[in-house]
């Protein structure tokens, strides 16, 4: 294919690789690939060499001339390239590497037809270990290696020579007529065949300023052009070029579109604006225009807008053209991506008419129309959408799922007349007929398009955000297909002794497995729908193009992905009430009873579970909140208990004043600081970026290390304190942690109460209460007064700045009167004092728990390992009390 004249003349040229040389000569029609030759077959080649010629500053690149050491090519350092411009020497091919392809020289050797090189092109050959490329054009790079592009909409000769030439230098390759080769569209304007045919087929529409910046990278060698984070900042918007209009619809409604207008590229104007370059118009609600558009305007149904949202790129307004109500066109056009609904009485019934037409020709329902409107609003909460749900509505163009392909069995509906239990059965059929449908919605109109590959504008999701949306539908759809065949046969052959709950019994098992999984993270579903609607306005676009169609009943799809939460207790109700219009002596009685438990269990051991996954789910917050938390808090047996903030009183774990925050675990405590310094982010493989940590992981601390909780009376000088007397199990003393509530939940007697319950609960002891001692606050040398003054946050900034090499090494220890006084000071509680009267409490009365303190739990990190680099001079001071 021929390319663009203007740049540069069509040659003949030897082909060189790998220090060889071919004797023909190849004659180029477009000049536009990197080749390698390689010898003829018929004919003997004499060997030559290739020389790296490096004028100027080429020479004085040491990367450079290591990099051709490496790929063995010999070279010439030179400030002038007189003497080998003009050499045709059959002994060497000549390669110039020029460091700047704006210098005189450069423009020299292009006029001389010289094989040119830039210095990241044979970089980046050394780095591959592959040879010099040869180039009948000069490479500068390898930026747009291998990248085809076409261009359309440019007016300016001048501005396209150089659009192009950059192009040819990053090693890309230009076409002038748009194919399916063509990797990359760059356009000036979003008119024309080039841009249609882009659309179509999904080839990424850029604007010319790619071709620039990707210029300015050129001495990065690592950089590709076509790199998906760099690219879709230089995509054309769908809008682009575009003023919008918006006629009929609420004030909410357009301003959401006007945003969503400038977001992607465009400008809104009042309707009548003869500026305006499309007028959309809301279908449902707009019967004739308020003014003749002139013919320059296009005016569009919504469509046409969510459309071009969900494409990534303008679509074709002549699909989506509106027209009046009562146009003979409107009557006989049918849209791709219909989003209007009838408005009239008559369109309803001509509707409703179609549908019961529909459903009699596939001939899925045997039963007549339901007479019991009581019935339908009595399971409003299981039952699904009724005019639009009938047995097939929900089914789309898209293939239709093996479980609902089968078709009924039954062409001869019953005859009107039966028993009350007949009634409840036909309407539990039913529902469950409807629930099927809308899953099969969800699926195929939803689920199905997410999926599927070769979407235009790319992928609207993510695999694991698709996963985390519809989680176990499909499973979900199976079972109830099953089910619902089996009480269609039962339906069909109806006698009175027939067992329903037989039916139920048959797949409860399978219910079990499948419910739990979807209801347990449904939250985490709908908050996933919510973030991907407001972060990607393609997502956005496609829900609001779906929720339109007829098969959704203008539902949106958190409305009909509620639908499997609430179908067991509907299910539960309609089998009750079946039971009910069950004779005493009908054996499917007994069966119903045993049916309607099965579904309690199922129901309570989805709760159970949604319970222990929601436990889970905090704990998996705790390890992102806190920077550098172990891993081995994640715990199937461990759940979170309470959240506590308070201040450090102390220099243990920290610096006074400090905020500290405690996770209380059922059998472990995690000690947290607040970050002095937040850091961006986690980011993910798949670019969704986790909030940054806000917390610093200090110390994991079992339960069992805990001895005793110290709680210290309210003075003028100290409020709502506490302390822990802790005793790792390898250390010879106690070690004080003081800390100060500024929260007002919990209560500190409420939050002591429950550390106490817990750490009793660990070390196997009845009476928490024995764990709790009240001490006076000079007792122990602690304070609130002044934590969090001026001053002391001054003081605590000078600490921070003068430890942060040595902070490891921390000296600043609990005093030795002070732990002396925690340990025998002593305080009336109900009676008793801090310690009993036996000097060796710690000793005698506190060895029944020692054995367990020392027990080392693989799923915990002991404290030791963070006091092991401290100072011993609390342990001199305290040996003596123990």
């Amino acid at each position: 294919m021929a390319d663009n004249s203007t740049l540069m003349s069509d040659t003949g040229r030897s082909l060189l690789a790998d220090s060889s040389i071919l004797d023909s000569k190849i004659t180029e029609s477009s000049k536009e690939n990197l080749f390698r030759g390689s010898a003829s077959d018929d004919e003997e080649m004499p060997q030559i060499e290739t020389r790296v010629v490096l004028p100027k500053e080429a020479a004085k690149c040491e990367e450079l001339l290591k990099a051709l050491e490496e790929i063995k090519v010999p070279y010439i350092k030179t400030d002038s390239v007189e003497e080998y411009k003009n050499s045709d020497s059959p002994e060497f091919e000549t390669i110039f590497v020029i460091a700047d392809f704006q210098d005189s020289i450069f423009n020299d050797l292009h006029k001389a037809d010289c094989r040119v090189l830039g210095p990241p092109i044979v970089l980046h050959c050394a780095r591959k270990g592959e040879p010099l490329p040869f180039s009948c054009r000069p490479l500068y790079c390898a930026s747009m290696l291998n990248l085809v592009l076409c261009f359309t909409g440019f007016r300016k000769k001048e501005e396209l020579v150089k659009l192009v030439t950059l192009a040819h230098h990053m090693g890309g390759i230009i076409r002038r007529d748009f194919n399916s080769k063509v990797t990359h569209l760059v356009a000036n304007s979003t008119q024309g065949g080039k841009f249609r045919a882009a659309v179509s087929l999904g080839t990424p529409i850029m604007k010319a300023e790619w071709i620039y910046k990707a210029w300015e990278k050129r001495n990065d060698i690592d950089f590709c052009a076509a790199a998906e984070e760099f690219r879709k900042e230089f995509k054309v918007p769908p809008f682009q070029d575009c003023m919008l209009s918006f006629l009929g619809f609420s004030d909410e409604e357009k301003k959401s579109m006007e945003e969503m207008t400038e977001m992607q590229g465009g400008q809104h104007l009042p309707v009548g604006d003869e500026r305006c370059t499309h007028l959309i118009v809301e279908e449902n609600t707009v019967k004739d225009l308020p003014f003749e558009p002139s013919q320059n305007l296009y005016v569009v149904k919504q469509e046409w807008f969510w459309g071009s949202i969900q494409m990534d790129a303008k679509a074709g307004e002549s699909m989506y053209l509106f027209e009046k109500l009562d146009s003979p066109e409107l009557k006989t056009s049918v849209s791709q991506l219909s989003l209007s609904t009838p408005n009239s009485n008559r369109k309803k019934r001509r509707l409703r008419e179609t549908l019961a037409q529909l459903t009699r020709e596939a001939d899925m329902s045997p039963f007549p129309p339901r007479k019991r409107p009581s019935a339908e609003h009595s399971l409003s909460m299981g039952s699904l959408l009724d005019i639009s749900n009938t047995p097939e509505s929900g089914i789309t163009n898209g293939e239709t799922p093996k479980s609902c392909a089968k078709p009924s069995k039954n062409s001869t509906p019953f005859l009107p007349k039966q028993s009350a239990r007949w009634q409840v059965a036909k309407e539990l059929y039913q529902t469950e007929s409807n629930y099927v449908d809308i899953l099969t919605t969800i699926i195929q109109v939803f689920q199905v398009p997410l999926e599927k590959e070769g979407q235009l504008g790319g992928p609207i999701l993510a695999p694991e955000e698709i996963k985390t949306i519809f989680g176990s539908i499909p499973d979900i759809l199976d079972v109830h297909t099953k089910i619902k065949e089996d009480l269609e046969d039962l339906m069909i052959n109806w006698t009175e002794s027939e067992s329903i709950g037989d039916v139920i019994l048959k797949y409860s098992k399978d219910l079990l497995k499948t419910y739990p999984p979807f209801v347990n993270f449904f939250e985490m579903s709908k908050e996933m729908i919510t973030k991907c609607e407001k972060q990607k306005p393609r997502f956005h676009a496609f829900l609001k193009i779906n929720q339109a169609k007829p098969e959704c009943g203008r539902q949106s799809l958190a409305e009909l992905l509620i639908r499997p939460v609430q179908r067991l207790p509907s299910v539960a109700l309609l089998l009750n009430d079946i039971k009910k219009h069950t004779a005493e002596d009908n054996p499917d009685k007994a069966t119903l009873e045993r049916a309607i438990e099965s579904l309690k269990e199922v129901m309570t051991h989805i709760n159970e579970d949604k319970r222990k996954t929601e436990a889970q789910r905090q704990i998996f917050d705790v390890v992102y909140e806190v920077d550098g938390c172990p891993a081995n808090l994640l715990s199937s047996h461990r759940s979170l208990i309470q959240r506590l903030e308070t201040v450090a009183l102390g220099d243990d774990l920290c610096d006074r004043g400090e905020q500290v925050t405690l996770f209380l675990f059922n059998d472990c405590l995690e000690i947290a600081r607040k970050r002095h310094k937040v850091i961006g982010g986690f980011k993910s493989p798949h670019g969704h970026t986790r909030p940054p940590a806000c917390l610093k992981h200090i110390i994991l601390m079992p339960l069992s290390q805990i001895k005793k909780v110290l709680d210290i009376r309210e003075t003028e000088e100290c409020h709502k304190a506490f302390a822990l007397v802790v005793r790792p199990p390898t250390e010879q003393s106690n070690l004080l942690f003081s800390f100060q509530i500024t929260t007002e939940e919990p209560p500190k007697e409420n939050w002591l109460k429950m550390l106490c319950r817990h750490v009793a609960n660990t070390i196997c002891k009845a009476d928490a209460e024995d764990l709790i001692y009240a001490t006076d606050p000079d007792s122990i040398e602690v304070s609130t007064k002044d934590v969090d003054s001026t001053l002391s946050r001054a003081s605590r900034a000078i600490k921070k700045t003068s430890k942060k090499v040595t902070r490891a090494f921390s000296f600043s220890k609990t005093p030795k009167r002070a732990l002396r006084r925690a340990l025998m000071a002593h305080s009336s509680v109900e009676g008793r004092t801090f310690f009993p009267a036996s000097e060796n409490y710690l000793g005698g009365r506190v060895a029944s728990t020692s054995s367990l303190a020392g027990i080392h739990s693989p799923s915990l990190i002991n404290l030791p390992s963070v006091f092991e680099k401290r100072s011993h001079t609390l342990s001199r001071s305290t040996t003596h009390l123990i």
